[in-house]
Order: C-alpha cells, then sequence, then structure tokens
C-alpha cells in the first residue's frame, strides 16, 4: 500500500513534466526559435538515439571516474573522520581546514589539478574525490558525535573491546549520517567528473558536451545533459537501495509512525 502511494503521489509530477515538454515543443515550433539556441525535445530525442552508442562509449568513462573518485572519498573520509574523533587534537587541528577548503570554487582548483597530473584519468578522479570528500567526513564526525555515550561507558564498564563498541553502538549511529552524505556525494560524483573532463581528456561526457558546444549541435549537448542526470539519479537510487539494507531499522521505525 506504501509502495501504491508513492507511486499515485508522482503521478502529479510526471504529467506536469510531460505537460512542460508539450508547451517547449509547441513554443519552439511556433516561434522558430533556432536549433542552435532552443532545440525541439523531439530533436533532442532523436540526438539522443542516434549517438546512443557514441554517449554510451564517453558516459562509461565518466561513471566510471565519478564511482572511482567517490569510493576514494568514502576510504579517505572514514579514515580522518575516526581519527578526528579519537584524537581531539586532529579534528582541531584539520577541521577549520576542511571548512575554508571549501570557499574555493572547484572551478579554480580544478585547472591546478589537470597541470600537476595531466589529462589522462586521474585527475578526473581526484576531482570527483574532493567533490565528495566534504559532505562525508562531515557527517561521519557528526554520527560519531551522536552515539549514546551512556551506551559506550556502559560497554566500557562491562568489559567491551573497543570494536564491539564501534560494531554494536557506534556503527549504528554513523551510518544514518554517513548514509546522508553519501547521497549528497553520489550526485556530486558525476558532475566532477564531467567537470574535470570538461578541462580537457579524450573521452568522458564533458569532453563529449565542449565538441558539441563548439559545433553548436545543442540538441546533442542537451542529450549528454540527460545522461548525466541519467546517471546521477542512478547513483544516488543505488545509494537509496544500500541504504535500506544496511539500516533495516529506519524503514521499521518509519512503519510505526506511519
Amino acid at each position: 500500500m506504501k509502495r501504491l502511494g508513492n507511486t499515485e503521489s508522482s503521478w502529479p509530477s510526471l504529467v506536469f513534466s510531460a505537460l512542460l515538454i508539450a508547451l517547449w515543443e509547441a513554443g519552439a515550433r511556433m516561434t522558430q526559435v533556432p536549433e542552435y539556441i532552443l532545440p525541439l525535445p523531439s530533436a533532442i530525442g532523436q540526438a539522443l538515439l542516434t549517438n546512443y552508442p557514441l554517449l554510451f562509449t564517453h558516459g562509461k568513462t565518466t561513471l566510471y571516474a565519478a564511482v572511482v573518485g567517490l569510493l576514494f572519498a568514502v576510504f579517505i573520509a572514514l579514515v580522518l573522520g575516526l581519527l578526528m574523533h579519537k584524537l581531539k587534537i586532529i579534528k582541531t587541528l584539520i577541521y577549520p581546514i576542511l571548512v575554508v577548503s571549501q570557499t574555493i570554487p572547484l572551478i579554480a582548483l580544478a585547472p591546478v589539478i589537470m597541470i600537476w597530473f595531466g589529462l589522462g584519468l586521474l585527475p578526473k578522479i581526484l576531482i570527483v574525490a574532493l567533490v565528495c570528500f566534504f559532505p562525508l567526513v562531515i557527517n561521519i564526525v557528526e554520527g560519531l558525535a551522536n552515539a549514546d555515550q551512556d551506551l559506550i561507558e556502559l560497554g566500557q564498564i562491562m568489559g567491551a573491546s573497543p570494536w564491539v563498541i564501534f560494531r554494536h553502538i557506534q556503527l549504528p549511529s554513523i551510518l544514518p549520517y554517513f548514509f546522508s552524505g553519501l547521497k549528497i556525494s553520489a550526485t556530486y560524483s558525476i558532475m566532477g567528473a564531467v567537470l574535470g573532463e570538461w578541462l580537457g581528456g579524450n573521452s568522458g561526457l564533458g569532453v563529449y558536451m565542449v565538441r558539441s558546444m563548439h559545433t553548436f549541435s545543442t540538441a546533442n549537448l542537451f542529450a549528454a545533459i540527460l545522461i548525466v542526470v541519467f546517471l546521477s539519479f542512478g547513483l544516488f537510487k543505488l545509494v537509496e537501495i544500500t541504504e535500506n539494507f544496511f539500516t533495516p531499522w529506519k524503514k521499521a521505525k518509519t512503519i510505526e509512525t506511519e
């Protein structure tokens, strides 16, 4: 019943989106806007079907860089988050630097990374990791800080090892925060990969978009944007499914409140 309710609630949004696309198509045809400025939705769909093999090839490169960069960010965030929780001096020294680092526009930092590491796959992975790292480490630190201290002290009094305390008390506290940060990072990862490809490379959706822009192939550009949206949404849903698997108590709690 809950799934049926979610499906029904999505219908207004789908109908509204279809209406907007229809108005776009009709308005562009009536005003005869040049295609290089605003292509018809039907032209975008045609470009998507015609160039699908090429888009698929470029999409695989972008997805690979995004996933590897995201996994790298998860590993570094977990290690640094645990260190910041265990050693307060590390948190005191590093936390302000992490916050300040977010004031630096990535578009300004990315060219430096490209100069240092070239135009291959590695700089794209590093750019993705930089984009995804901050939401993850902040949420991990927050999750550890909000663990039930009474339960931790009780475990220590009863002689539980640090691993047992982490596994049964701290980890369940971290997971909801971790997956919240991972959802944000997953959607950012594709953007980071495309940004790196936009600045230089031989393959990827960013490269495809730059080439389409230079040839004024706006329909192809919109088709690539649709692939970016699809990949971002797919990663988000994958994280959501993984979250439901590893945090079943959240789903049970939601059902109880309903």
